[in-house]
């Protein structure tokens, strides 16, 4: 599994996507550019590099964290890809057999270098994600995610949820400990989005369920989920599960789904939370109780595909930004909905959720379909589940380009008022 060096360049697009029209590489909009380098057309604000590259496709979620210690720490899982072992889930499904690693990148200079990657810890299954954690008040630094342990894995995507932690910043790290709710003993399910922290020092994780695994007409699988939250008043010693213990998760009726829910806190005991639906919409709940009780979820205005709402707290501490795909042609996880993950748009709320602002646009795939994916649109348009650390007036965004490229993007906070809205770009 060695990765091709880092600073080459591919084929790039003639005509790339942006909103529900193309503009030419050549000529791209006045204030972008495109970055043979990483691929992306990108607003000008924004420089990116290229930390490492899979030439198999089987890279994943790119997760960071900023260290008590000062570093920026990114891992993700490294393998095979999907298409090289078969099933529905490219992260770890479909099979017992150990196919990846968590790989880990570490910069002490805001992004400026990196180390070369190494692996953090390893076990005998597989990974699916970094989902940190770091405890007020303490310097601990948490890895929760799903953890398909083979005696705590159904063979498909539900598995136990887990977490290891390091005390001395991200360098070791312990042997997994295994979730085990007291409403719920034996959940199993898939967990890979942030979680959360509340003032009250109550820690949220979101895991949805899949069953009911069929085939479609078209030949796509389907999955039929339910979406929970996982949570400890206790820093991890005990754990509920919300709005209910299994089977009874929160789902959209008309597609019987719900998926990769993220919870995010803010001022008091209000916490915010947004989820993946197929309905070409960000589904939005809350609760005002430190996520003991919540809304019913519905709509939010931020147009989404079948992919991960991606949510994050600027550093302000008031500020949220919704970075999402801003398209919808597609249903669930055809080639339609995956090419519309080939956009990066970001919509700001100044009160928690309840409104945002236009959406502006940040980047877009420019790299022509990779032979190696066969034609699969999963890989060639892959410009979804970004992670952002905000930090000293920075918003570093890290991303797993068309799951085969972990990339590193860098602007001023203060540039996202700079950013074009559609009806500027004329869209």
């Amino acid at each position: 599994m060695t990765a091709k060096s880092a600073t080459a360049t591919e084929p790039i697009l003639p005509a790339i996507r942006l909103g529900l029209s193309t503009v030419s590489a050549a000529k791209p909009p006045r204030g972008f550019r495109v970055d043979e380098r990483v691929g992306l057309l990108l607003h000008e604000s924004i420089r990116g590099s290229l930390l490492y590259r899979n030439p198999h496709g089987g890279l994943y979620e790119t997760r960071a964290a900023l260290t008590a210690g000062g570093d920026l720490l990114l891992m993700f899982p490294d393998g095979l890809a999907n298409t090289r072992r078969g099933g529905p889930n490219g992260h770890y499904g479909s099979t017992t057999e150990k196919v990846n690693r968590m790989l880990a990148l570490r910069s002490g200079d805001r992004g400026a270098t990196w180390s070369a990657p190494f692996v953090p810890f390893d076990q005998a299954f597989n990974q699916h994600g970094f989902v940190p954690l770091q405890p007020k008040g303490t310097a601990s630094l948490y890895c929760f995610g799903t953890q398909p342990a083979l005696d705590r894995f159904n063979g498909v995507e539900n598995a136990a949820i887990g977490w290891r932690r390091s005390d001395d910043d991200g360098r070791t790290w312990s042997d997994v400990r295994f979730i085990e709710p007291v409403d719920d003993p034996g959940f199993q399910g898939m967990s890979v989005q942030r979680m959360t922290e509340t003032s009250r020092g109550t820690w949220l994780i979101g895991a949805h369920t899949g069953t009911k695994w069929f085939k479609r007409d078209d030949g796509t699988h389907s999955t039929r989920t339910r979406q929970y939250l996982l949570r400890s008043e206790d820093r991890g010693t005990t754990w509920t599960v919300s709005p209910k213990p299994r089977p009874d998760g929160w789902f959209v009726p008309a597609s019987d789904r719900m998926d990769e829910m993220r919870p995010i806190a803010l001022a008091g005991d209000e916490v915010y939370a947004q989820a993946r639906t197929t309905t070409g919409r960000v589904w939005h709940a809350r609760s005002l109780d430190d996520g003991r009780t919540w809304s019913e979820p519905e709509p939010s205005p931020l147009v989404h595909p079948d992919a991960p709402p991606m949510l994050f707290l600027l550093e302000d501490g008031k500020t949220l930004a919704a970075f999402h795909h801003n398209s919808h042609t597609g249903d669930h996880f055809n080639s339609s909905a995956m090419s519309d993950r080939g956009q990066l748009w970001v919509a700001l709320s100044q009160d928690g959720g309840r409104t945002w602002n236009e959406p502006r646009l940040l980047l877009a795939n420019a790299l022509a379909p990779d032979p190696a994916a066969n034609g699969n649109a999963w890989f060639d348009h892959q410009c979804s589940y970004v992670d952002v650390i905000a930090a000293h007036g920075d918003l570093h965004i890290f991303m797993p380009h068309r799951w085969q490229r972990a990339l590193h993007l860098r602007l001023r906070a203060a540039d996202l008022a700079r950013l074009p809205t559609a009806r500027e770009l004329g869209l």
